[in-house]
């Protein structure tokens, strides 16, 4: 039985040791703003981070969460206090179906937690994450948003915040 810290709290539990991260936040524990996309670790709907790093969960057994720390979207901000990156999500009006979303965010969380500055450069080498609707414009923009609401509140890109 795997155990993990989510969002900030412990939880265990009974699945099997291969079963996809993804899989085990939707189907076991209820959380579905981690999306399924292609199933293959290319498209970043899935993405969560793992001790602060995005992976795609689609591929990551839950055994290798065992012990160490998950965020999920339900992990990030309050419905009070949005973490930076939805706040400049929402400012630059960067959804259409919203579908790749949740990943995206918290794509964008983990490259500003490595690099609070980023350039259109490093966006491009970080965020690889597939937008059908084709919103990459705003989401340079939301980036660039973000990384500016960090510096100006002085928080960091704890998920919580």
């Amino acid at each position: 039985m795997p155990s993990f810290r989510l969002n900030g709290k412990e939880v265990g539990i009974d699945a099997p040791a291969d079963m996809p991260l993804l899989w085990v936040l939707r189907d076991i524990l209820g959380l579905t703003g981690t999306k399924y996309g292609c199933g293959m670790a290319l498209c970043g709907a899935c993405t969560v981070h793992v001790d602060g790093g995005a992976v795609r969960s689609c591929v990551l057994p839950v055994s290798g969460v065992a012990g160490r720390s998950v965020t999920t979207i339900e992990g990030m901000g309050t419905p009070q206090a949005l973490h930076a990156v939805q706040q400049a999500w929402i400012d630059e009006q960067v959804p259409q179906c919203g579908y790749c979303q949740p990943g995206m965010i918290m794509a964008t969380a983990a490259l500003l937690g490595e690099n609070p500055q980023p350039d259109d450069e490093a966006i491009d080498r970080s965020i690889t994450n597939i937008c059908r609707c084709g919103t990459y414009p705003r989401i340079r923009r939301a980036i660039h948003r973000a990384a500016e609401l960090q510096r100006q509140s002085g928080r960091g890109s704890d998920p919580t915040t």
